[in-house]
């Protein structure tokens, strides 16, 4: 997992800790039961306070994003279609009406999308 911190973007340091995880755990580079750094180790490799990324795993617990198991440490969390963020939701939802809009242009089956879908999906 690669965190990469700016000193001068506007954004608290804990907040892009928890987008850049967020994001992967979303994008699937984070699979469910995937263990991620212990809260001491992830300051340290960061070079920041271990209360700024205990806050980052904090707020990711909150949203259902991560499980933390006190003595073993934090884990992604099994996510339920309800926790995508509705913003996250309605993108997908877009660029798919785009896909099938485009698709329909190219005269393409419904059993061919879905077979590019799928292929596509497998090799992300």
């Amino acid at each position: 997992m690669h965190i990469a911190i700016s000193n001068s973007s506007g954004l608290p340091i804990y907040e892009q800790i928890r987008t850049q995880i967020k994001k992967e755990i979303l994008s699937g580079a984070l699979q469910a039961g995937e263990p991620l750094p212990s809260i001491r180790l992830l300051a340290k490799e960061l070079r920041i306070s271990v209360i700024t990324t205990k806050r980052a795993y904090e707020e990711l617990e909150r949203e259902g994003f991560l499980i933390s198991i006190p003595g073993k440490g934090s884990y992604v969390a099994q996510l339920q279609l309800c926790q995508i963020p509705k913003q996250q939701l309605h993108h997908m939802e877009e660029a798919l009406r785009q896909s099938v809009r485009l698709a329909r242009e190219c005269h393409l089956s419904l059993e061919d999308l879905k077979a590019m879908v799928e292929t596509i999906y497998r090799e992300e």
